[in-house]
């Protein structure tokens, strides 16, 4: 492993879980996949607060999304940017006619070098605009894809480079 990888930032992503507390699978993602990242994005629709126990031991960054009940909306704002290393990363699920979301999540913030986001439940990983465009797809139900369950990895390195990778996991 070369010197750009060991001091990379790497961040665990998901989002629409849709479910209604954590449950041992989810548990078991921070064990694998997620087992060296040192923080979380949950791009919204985890349906309950609780979702987000399974992630107890690490940093949490998430949004609300539109199938999210009163104590999640309660406690996550529908966007954010979060500060990693030296990228802002903007956080949103989504909305609206889902031909157009990434467009109206690109166009939800300034100044960002990625933008995370949901709704869709289909994978996406690539540039627009020198700003890469990320959607994990779903951890519970893609709609498009080879893949029926995915989550994502960002690795952020000390230039300012990021990358992002689609992760297909086993429920």
């Amino acid at each position: 492993m070369n010197n750009r990888h060991k001091e990379a930032i790497r961040v665990g992503v998901l989002s629409d879980t849709h479910m209604q507390a954590a449950d041992d699978t989810l548990f078991s993602l921070r064990q694998g996949v997620f087992s060296d990242v040192s923080m979380i994005l949950h791009a919204g629709d985890m349906t309950r607060l609780s979702v987000l126990d399974a992630f107890y031991d690490v940093d949490v960054f998430a949004v609300c999304g539109n199938c999210d009940g009163p104590d999640v909306r309660e406690h996550h704002p529908v966007s954010r940017i979060v500060p990693i290393g030296p990228v802002r990363v903007g956080l949103i699920h989504g909305w609206g006619e889902r031909s157009g979301v990434m467009m109206r999540a690109k166009n939800a913030f300034e100044g960002v070098d990625a933008v995370v986001f949901g709704h869709t439940h289909v994978p996406e990983c690539h540039k627009l605009d020198d700003v890469l465009m990320f959607n994990p797809g779903s951890y519970s139900d893609n709609r498009k894809g080879p893949w029926p369950h995915t989550v994502g990895i960002l690795t952020i390195f000390p230039n300012g480079d990021i990358s992002g990778d689609i992760v297909p996991v086993s429920l």
